[in-house]
C-alpha cells in the first residue's frame, strides 16, 4: 500500500503530544519508531507515552520521551476517573496505537486533535463513530507489520517517517563476559509461544562448541525463573537483568538466540545477530524489526528466513499462521509448530548468523516509503 499523504497538524510552536500505548511490552517498544518520527518532526515538543504500569521500562532512558504516565492494566473506576481528569484536553496532539475502545477514547479525552487507528474488527464503539471523533484515522490491515502500522500513523499526522526502534538507554555496567559470548532468552510471556526445554540445552550446547560463553537472562517474574531453572538444570547461569543491562549484553553479544518475546525485538533492534524462533504468531506482523529496517516483508510461513540481522525460523506445518493461542486455543496450550521444530534447523540458523556478524548499528534517517 502506498504512502498516504497528509498535511502536517497545525500545531503550536512547542506542541504536547500524548502517545497512548496500552498493550504488552513488544508493543511498546514497536511504538518508538512513531516517537521518534514526532520528536524529529517536532522537536520543541513535550513527548509523553501513556502505557500500562509494568511495561514501560523497556523505554526507560529513551531520549524521544520527556514523561511516561501509567494506568493499571484493570483499574477501577474511581482509578479511571481521575485518569481521564488528569488527561482532560492536557495535548494538543494525542495519538492512539491501538483501534480499541479504551485507549481511542483515553486519546480523545487527552488531545485536542487525535489520530488513531481503527481495527477491522472493531469493537462496539464501532469505526463510524471513532471516525467522527478522530481528526485522522488509519484503517489496519490484518498481515501489516506493526512497525508499518507506526509509520502509517506518522503519515497521517503529515511528520516525516524515521522507521527505527529505539532502545532503552544502555547501563553503564552489566556482566559482560570477557571473551565471546552469546545470549539466550528461553522464556516467553505464555506456554503457547515456547520451545522444549531439550531443544535449548542442544542449543547451548551447540553455541560452546562454536567457542561462545552462553549467557541465559531471564525477567523478574518467579514464574519466568522457575520455567528456566527446569530449563538450564544448572547447566547455565541465569541473570535477571533489568532492561538497560540487557541492553548492553545485547550491543556486546555475537549471537542472540530466543523465541517470540520482546527481548527477540530488542535483540533485534540493538542490531545483534538474532535468531528468532516463531510458531502461531503471524510473522508478517510480528517477526523482529532489523537494525537497519525491514527491506522486505516476512513471509507468513518458512523453515528459514532472513531480513538484515535476523534469521526467523519456523516448522511450517501447514496451518501456520494460525494466530491461536496454541494448538487447544489457551495460554497454556503447547503448539505443535515448536514442540515438533527441531534443534538442528535452529542450529543450522545459527551458523548461518555467526558468519554474517554483527552489523553496525546506524543512526536511521527520516524517510519517506
Amino acid at each position: 500500500m502506498a504512502k498516504q499523504e497528509h498535511p502536517p497538524l497545525s500545531l503550536p510552536a512547542r506542541p504536547r503530544i500524548l502517545v497512548v500505548t496500552l498493550r504488552r511490552l513488544g508493543d511498546v517498544l514497536l511504538t518508538t519508531p512513531l516517537i521518534r518520527s514526532l520528536r524529529r518532526t517536532w522537536p520543541q515538543a513535550t513527548i509523553d507515552l501513556l502505557a500500562f504500569a509494568g511495561t514501560t521500562g523497556i523505554v526507560e532512558g529513551n531520549p524521544d520521551l520527556d514523561r511516561v504516565v501509567t494506568m493499571p492494566a484493570r483499574p477501577t473506576a474511581p482509578e479511571t476517573i481521575r485518569l481521564a481528569a488528569s488527561l482532560w484536553r492536557r495535548y494538543d496532539l494525542a495519538v492512539s496505537t491501538q483501534g480499541g475502545d479504551r485507549p481511542t477514547l483515553l486519546a480523545c479525552l487527552a488531545g485536542r486533535r487525535r489520530v488513531g487507528v481503527l481495527a477491522p474488527d472493531a469493537p462496539w464503539l464501532g469505526n463510524a463513530v471513532k471516525r467522527r471523533l478522530l481528526d485522522r484515522a488509519v484503517d489496519a490491515a490484518p498481515d501489516i507489520h506493526r512497525v508499518e502500522l507506526m509509520l502509517r500513523l506518522v503519515d497521517a499526522t503529515g511528520a516525516k517517517r524515521v522507521p527505527q526502534v529505539v532502545l532503552p538507554a544502555a547501563a553503564a555496567t552489566a556482566p559482560i563476559p570477557a571473551g565471546d559470548f552469546a545470549v539466550i532468552h528461553a522464556a516467553p510471556m505464555f506456554r503457547y509461544k515456547q520451545w522444549t526445554p531439550q531443544g535449548w540445552r542442544d542449543v547451548a550446547a551447540a553455541l560452546r562448541q562454536r567457542g561462545l560463553e552462553v549467557v541465559a537472562i531471564s525477567g523478574p517474574d518467579p514464574r519466568e525463573r522457575s520455567y528456566l531453572d527446569d530449563v538450564w538444570r544448572g547447566a547455565v547461569a541465569i541473570h535477571q537483568l533489568p532492561w538497560p543491562q540487557n541492553v548492553a549484553l545485547l550491543s556486546r553479544a555475537r549471537l542472540y538466540v530466543g523465541p517470540d518475546t520482546s527481548v527477540s525485538h530488542l535483540a533485534a533492534a540493538a542490531g545483534c545477530p538474532s535468531v528468532v524462533l516463531f510458531g502461531p504468531t503471524d510473522a508478517r506482523v510480528w517477526g523482529p524489526w532489523p537494525a537497519d529496517g525491514l527491506s522486505s516483508a516476512w513471509q507468513p510461513a518458512g523453515s528459514m528466513q532472513n531480513r538484515g540481522n535476523v534469521w526467523l525460523v519456523q516448522n511450517p506445518l501447514p496451518c501456520m499462521p494460525c494466530g491461536l493461542e496454541g494448538c487447544e486455543r489457551h495460554l497454556d496450550s503447547a503448539s505443535a509448530c515448536l514442540s515438533e521444530l527441531p534443534a538442528d534447523r535452529v542450529i543450522a540458523a545459527i551458523d548461518r548468523a555467526l558468519a554474517a556478524g554483527r552489523l553496525p548499528r546506524v543512526e536511521a534517517p527520516s524517510v519517506v516509503t
